[in-house]
């Protein structure tokens, strides 16, 4: 019988956890904003931990790649921080992803409105067509 939750899932919680504390209280870049960690995905292995990170009120993609790369260049120092406060044997190398999925969210909740209110206006023209 497989586990319900896995090591590898264990580890990436924490890991979001402890990252999103550290993002937020050690992190000194002004550049950098209010980061949000979505989702954190470990290997198999413990190697890697893919981080999905957004960032609040930010829409440029070029503001995004810089917030990205900042954060890359902070994984070092993020992941001795880490290792501090996870006790694991080996700690994973963080690959920081801009994570879309709130405005992929917020772009089909508009198309779904958009559809509803096309089907609206749809039925009330043909409601009234029919009272003739």
């Amino acid at each position: 019988m497989a586990k319900e939750y896995s090591r590898t899932q264990r580890v990436a919680d924490q890991i979001q956890k402890e990252l999103a504390q550290l993002i937020q209280l050690e992190m000194k870049d002004p550049r950098l904003g209010m980061v949000t960690v979505s989702v954190v995905e470990v290997s198999r292995d413990l190697a890697f931990a893919d981080v999905y990170v957004s960032f609040l009120g930010v829409d440029d993609q070029e503001k995004i790649d810089q917030s990205l790369e900042i954060l890359s260049q902070a994984a070092g120092f993020l992941r001795s921080q880490l290792a501090r406060a996870i006790k694991l044997r080996f700690t994973p190398r963080l690959r920081f992803y801009y994570d879309n999925s709130l405005r992929r969210g917020a772009y089909l909740s508009s198309l779904i409105d958009q559809a509803v209110a096309k089907d609206a206006k749809a039925d009330k023209g043909s409601e009234e067509g029919s009272e003739e």
